[in-house]
């Protein structure tokens, strides 16, 4: 026997056959996982929506016109010109002395003069930028004006719902549009001051403006998500993430509290909060004349510790579903809704309907299961609360009105059943990817696709991201080309009418 015994169990011949073997079994196995990997979730049923009717302008013949109107003022006489603003600007100023003076019901005839005024007015001042100072002084008017008579209005009615949104939001619209036709040296502080509406709660000065403890931020983000947020509803608007400021009586210390989709519910600190990427920013604040702040002037400021004491004490995950009834999870406008509520003080008195059918289905391929919610533009209609101040940067305006319009243009072509496309083949890595990111979170840390949100949901997100990005490079490049040639900015509906050929471009 001592001669076999240093002879080897398997020859090499053996071991060379049995590779291959190998090989192949491990390629079959990894073919097989790749397969089951690649299996489809189940899909849900198509959405049916919130079931009302979008809002439509349906006024592209008035939008023509005011367009001539601002051709014509850029070469009229500055004198002249100068005269036409001051006469409108008073015919507008008699229309809101008769609104402060007197109650009126939404149907009123007075809210449809005032919006026609307004939005005749914006090309006059477009073309005299010494007037623009004035002109911002008339929409902060307007607004406080038109939120005082709606607080008598019924915000259920579709009629009234409309005659707010037009006003509001075409105020806004008009102004925005005033702003961007401004050369960069004309144009005016970022930083525009509305009511200083009285509190009672602690304060802090951030970037000029005193911000008090229980005062709510609504802000506009720069991705294209950030967009369809703002304009996938059925009244589209500029915001897109809500957070609820809380002042640290002691120390001054200034927390944002708002929900964030990759971490759920958190702190931030307000240097953090700022620094991250915001194409505009709007303070609102309670009424110090409401009832339950008449009772109680710091109320606010009780609403902002509690929802800051839940998020020290429990993990809020992020609600991609929207359901702004159960507070378990909370998407970011329900961290201010939920902290309000608990007080007594319903936000939102006009509710966030998504009624389109194809809207509705991409947002459901999103993760979205309600459709009457509450989102962040529409909290800006709440005649509960004021404006102190907005910032509006000019490169985050153009930018914020560029993404408006590339998402307009990519929501028209959004069909009944239809969710958001995604890459099939990239499904099994994403799992893995997700299975990681899981793995991360049960170690109370943030993975690559955030808690809650699906493979699939994921690689929507990035299909959705990566075309949006595409339609707005070649819409920038034909804005710019549209600029050089009729020597002004274009126009919003201009715009979209550009971002619907770079998508025409592009497919």
């Amino acid at each position: 026997m001592g001669r076999f015994r240093n002879m080897p169990l398997v020859s090499p011949r053996g071991s060379r056959r049995r590779w291959p073997r190998f090989l192949c079994a491990a390629a079959g196995g990894l073919a097989l996982a790749y397969l089951v990997l690649l299996f489809p979730e189940r899909e849900v049923p198509p959405p049916g929506g919130a079931g009302r009717q979008p809002f439509a302008w349906r006024q592209d013949s008035f939008w023509a016109e005011l367009r001539q109107e601002l051709l014509s003022a850029r070469q009229a006489e500055p004198s002249a010109l100068s005269n036409r603003v001051q006469a409108a600007s008073t015919e507008i100023r008699v229309l809101l002395d008769k609104l402060q003076a007197t109650a009126f019901p939404a149907e009123a005839v007075i809210f449809t003069s005032l919006e026609t005024n307004l939005f005749r007015l914006a090309p006059l001042v477009a073309a005299a930028p010494a007037q623009v100072p004035e002109f911002i002084a008339l929409a902060n008017r307007t607004r406080k004006e038109v939120k005082d008579q709606s607080a008598r209005w019924d915000l259920g009615s579709a009629m009234v719902r409309q005659r707010l949104y037009r006003l509001l939001y075409g105020t806004r619209m008009a102004l925005e549009e005033v702003l961007l036709q401004m050369p960069q040296n004309n144009s005016p502080s970022p930083t525009l001051i509305g009511e200083n509406e009285p509190s009672q709660t602690p304060a802090a000065r951030i970037l000029g403006v005193e911000i008090h403890s229980g005062d709510i931020l609504v802000s506009r983000g720069g991705a294209a998500t950030s967009a369809l947020i703002s304009r996938g509803n059925d009244f589209p608007g500029n915001f897109s993430h809500v957070g609820l400021a809380h002042i640290d009586e002691t120390t001054g210390r200034v927390s944002i509290i708002e929900s964030l989709s990759q971490r759920g519910v958190v702190i931030t600190p307000v240097e953090h909060y700022l620094q991250d990427k915001k194409l505009r920013l709007l303070v609102l604040r309670l009424r110090a004349d409401l009832p339950a702040l008449a009772a109680d002037p710091r109320l606010p400021h009780r609403a902002a510790a509690s929802a800051l004491a839940e998020a020290q004490a429990r993990h809020i995950p992020y609600d991609f579903a929207l359901d702004s009834g159960d507070h378990r999870k909370q998407f970011c406008s329900e961290v201010a809704s939920a902290a309000y509520d608990a007080e007594g003080v319903k936000l939102w008195m006009g509710m966030t309907f998504i009624s389109s059918p194809g809207v509705a289905a991409w947002l459901a391929s999103l993760g979205v299961r309600h459709f009457e919610t509450r989102e962040p533009a529409d909290l800006e209609y709440d005649p509960q609360l004021r404006v102190v101040a907005e910032w509006r940067h000019p490169a985050g305006l153009v930018k914020a009105h560029l993404d408006d319009a590339v998402t307009d243009a990519m929501l028209e072509t959004a069909l009944p059943g239809q969710g958001l496309p995604f890459t099939h083949a990239l499904l099994p890595l994403a799992r893995l990817v997700k299975m990681y990111s899981l793995a991360l979170n049960l170690a109370g840390k943030v993975g690559p696709i955030p808690e809650g949100m699906s493979a699939t949901t994921s690689l929507r997100v990035a299909a959705y991201r990566k075309r949006h990005s595409l339609i707005a490079e070649r819409a920038a490049k034909l804005s710019e080309e549209f600029a050089q040639q009729n020597r002004r900015p274009p126009l919003y509906w201009e715009l979209i009418q550009l971002a619907r050929q770079a998508q025409r471009e592009l497919n």
